[in-house]
């Protein structure tokens, strides 16, 4: 069987996609695929490379482009935009693979409405929709799930999810409390909340727990919720994104902290992007960052299962 519907079908979705972040003034960019450095998260293993030989310190395939991009902004890039290879250890499933394409573009001096806006009209373009949800983690989980991830301790949340059916996350009860409640509304979002939600128009859900807010800025307003948001298509996760925290002393605590849980998780302890934190100064403006799976995007523009079903090569070819 041709694999030219594939390639005309990817190839486009992405000159759609240019079009319209060229459009709005966004500079396409290129970052290294391998970097000595690495954004330290809890639940993404990166892949390490032993360019310079096993005694020496490694080279990280990025699972993102992020570190490097926002040096870019540091660095007076302005909105910047990149189509990026991106690599993570141990994720392949119906929508994940070790090797993927993120859509990554960062929009200095915007919010998450500006965000809401742009993503409208991405999906309208891609996959003929019309209109955008916007619906808060409060709101979503009080009316899916009936409990508020806002206010609710950790026994509210695991009774919210047995009444769901869902069994306790494996090895929960020897985690601490916050690690506990963390996973708990992790199998929530993705058994409970997510798979009902844009079903009729993409959902933006929004305002989430500060201890899930990665590294976006906290809520001015209420200081229980961060900016964050994830973009959710068709029950399937699209895009996650947030309003930048551009605090070199926010950012490094955070860091600290992720690397922390990995350690207590039984992952390898990463090193701490200095390049990344010294680029979080005056010069670091504030602003939305998104990255958006394009392999998914298109997965849903052909209206099929699977990201394996509109590319030409997986980690298993």
């Amino acid at each position: 069987m041709s694999n030219r519907p594939i390639l005309e079908l990817r190839s486009r979705i992405r000159s759609g996609l240019r079009e319209l972040f060229d459009g709005q003034g966004f500079v396409e960019v290129d970052t290294p695929v391998l970097s000595t450095e690495v954004l330290p998260e809890v639940h993404i293993d990166p892949i390490a490379v032993h360019v310079d030989g096993v005694n020496r310190p490694p080279h990280y395939l990025q699972a993102s482009p992020e570190a490097l991009m926002k040096r870019l902004l540091a660095a007076g890039s302005g909105p910047i935009y990149q189509f990026a290879r991106s690599f993570r250890a141990g994720e392949r499933g119906s929508q994940h693979d070790i090797e993927f394409v993120l859509l990554e573009w960062y929009a200095p001096g915007t919010t998450l409405d500006d965000a809401a806006s742009l993503l409208d009209s991405l999906c309208r373009g891609a996959l003929g929709t019309s209109g955008i949800d916007r619906i808060s983690c409060s709101r979503a989980f009080t009316e899916l799930a009936d409990v508020d991830p806002l206010s609710a301790p950790l026994e509210e949340l695991a009774a919210a999810g047995r009444r769901a059916g869902l069994a306790p996350p494996s090895g929960v009860a020897r985690e601490p409390a916050a690690q506990q409640w963390d996973r708990w509304f992790e199998l929530l979002l993705a058994e409970v909340i997510m798979p009902r939600l844009g079903h009729e128009r993409p959902t933006m859900l929004q305002s989430w727990p500060v201890s899930q807010a990665a590294f976006a800025q906290i809520d001015p307003d209420d200081p229980r919720a961060s900016r964050r948001f994830e973009l959710i298509v068709s029950g399937v996760e699209l895009a996650n994104g947030w309003e930048e925290e551009p605090s070199r002393s926010v950012l490094e605590t955070r860091i600290v902290a992720a690397n922390q849980i990995r350690l207590a998780d039984g992952r390898a302890l990463l090193p701490t992007p200095e390049r990344l934190l010294a680029a979080h100064g005056p010069g670091m403006p504030e602003g939305v960052g998104v990255a958006l799976g394009f392999d998914r995007l298109v997965m849903l523009a052909a209206g099929v299962r699977t990201i394996d079903e509109v590319r030409c090569f997986t980690s298993r070819s």
